[in-house]
């Protein structure tokens, strides 16, 4: 709920012929390849974390040369250490790389390189040379890709690519030792001019060439390694670069702060549970800071063991009762634990020490409509709409506020809403037609306009 965003599975593909690839074409190449991957991935929808990962990729863009494009960023919720890019200036980072880094340096080293991926045009010159290039078969490689990164079925990766006849083209986004290279060495430059400690690359390339060995078994479908191939090499000579750099630049420090509450996050909502509870075990309790106390209260709370998650949440709170998402995740508990007193103590505090955080709005909306504030929980659900406008969770709950408001005709529409996002377009129909009946006035045949319009948007083919 809100801090997945669901995959919704229903995309089509149609030809794309770039001769010379465009900027434009590009930027539609772009948009088109996010909307079949956010179909086929959950992403995470939680603005602590996608907002600092946005953070560490607009640092890093404007450390390079100007980009004729935007880049945008997005969080995989997967455990796997990966991260992808793709033209149009479109990057991903699996939540298995933020949990693993040490440091903000090594984030940003795995995202500089993969933006310079996309600056030197690495695939999209590949494309190029293709000729006539059918979407089909670039959209069912790049799915099989994402799905073999993502630790998915092989045959489910495997299927999409054969499926697609994209077998061989799956190697234009095989990336060639000189396309490498250049990522490195423009990925470095650009990090240093952002500020960042050049030793953080080559020491995440270190741990993924350690924790390679987990990957062995998925061979069917490319992995981060074999698609960024030379690794060992490649760390070398980055090595042997930095040893030549001033000091100045090696010895950086990180604020590594606003990391370890974002990796508090990841391990203990999006990692598994018994794992996560593992890692906290292992660590001396004298040690705890407010985050992992906070931490283990949600895992105890995702095993069912709600007396443990109290303790643990309690004892956050008292190390850092004005931390906004101690509160955060103290007023989800107790909101899950049908306390509405504390629930609404804590998500307020929450919400008004972080306007952005649309999960601890998303709560605070949902208590409000449970105490019949009807006005004001659609309001600020209208409120988490504006940041995460595609979330189906959020439409269903703001369709239910409305509908028991009074307001069918605004309940309807958010219903259709929601199941278009969630990948039921029978349902989205059916909803939008039960408000085309409850349309009276101009206004509202407009917002059934505008509906019809993003329906055809979100399910037409991919060109």
């Amino acid at each position: 709920m809100l801090l997945i965003l669901a995959p919704a599975m229903n995309a089509r593909a149609g030809v794309l012929t770039p001769d010379k690839l465009t900027i434009r074409k590009e930027n539609e190449m772009g948009r088109n390849f996010d909307r079949l991957i956010r179909q086929q991935m959950s992403m995470v929808g939680d603005t602590y974390i996608t907002d600092y990962v946005d953070e560490l990729v607009q640092n890093v863009v404007k450390g390079k040369r100007p980009m004729p494009f935007k880049v945008r960023s997005a969080v995989v919720a997967n455990p796997l250490l990966n991260a992808f890019a793709i033209p149009g200036g479109y990057i991903y980072i699996f939540t298995g790389l933020i949990q693993d880094v040490t440091s903000e340096s090594q984030l940003v080293g795995v995202i500089a390189h993969e933006l310079a991926h996309v600056s030197q045009r690495h695939v999209a010159s590949r494309l190029e040379k293709q000729g006539k290039i059918g979407m089909l078969t670039m959209a069912g490689v790049l799915a099989g890709i994402f799905l073999g990164m993502a630790g998915g079925s092989n045959q489910a990766g495997a299927a999409l690519m054969a499926g697609a006849q994209g077998i061989g083209t799956a190697a234009m986004l095989q990336y060639s030792q000189d396309d490498e290279r250049e990522a490195d060495h423009v990925g470095l430059n650009s990090m240093i001019k952002a500020g960042y400690n050049p030793e953080g690359m080559p020491q995440t390339f270190e741990i993924m060439k350690k924790k390679h060995w987990f990957d062995n078994g998925r061979q069917n479908v490319p992995s981060y390694l074999s698609t960024h191939p030379g690794l060992s090499e490649r760390i070398t000579y980055l090595n042997d670069r930095i040893k030549r750099m001033p000091k100045t630049l090696t010895e950086r420090k990180d604020d590594n702060a606003q990391l370890k509450r974002v990796q508090a996050l990841v391990r203990s909502k999006l990692s598994a549970p018994d794992t996560a509870l593992g890692y906290y075990i292992s660590k001396p309790e004298n040690t705890y800071t407010a985050l992992d106390y906070m931490a283990v209260g949600v895992i105890q709370e995702r095993l069912k063991a709600r007396d443990k998650a109290q303790i643990a949440i309690e004892k956050a709170l008292q190390m850092a009762p004005k931390d906004p998402l101690v509160s955060r995740e103290a007023g989800i508990f107790y909101f899950k634990s049908g306390d509405r007193k504390k629930a609404f103590q804590y998500l307020q505090m929450a919400v008004i020490k972080n306007q952005r955080d649309a999960l601890g709005l998303f709560y605070f909306a949902r208590l409000q409509a449970e105490n019949d504030q009807y006005k004001r929980a659609a309001e600020n659900m209208r409120k988490v709409m504006e940041i995460v406008p595609e979330d189906w969770e959020v439409h269903h709950h703001l369709g239910m506020i409305l509908g028991e408001s009074g307001d069918q005709f605004g309940g309807n529409l958010q219903l259709a809403y929601a199941a278009l996002y969630g990948g039921n377009k029978g349902k989205a129909r059916y909803h939008k037609g039960l408000a085309a009946q409850l349309a009276k006035t101009p206004a509202q045949q407009e917002e059934l306009k505008q509906f019809d319009a993003v329906f055809s948007e979100w399910t037409k083919p991919v060109k």
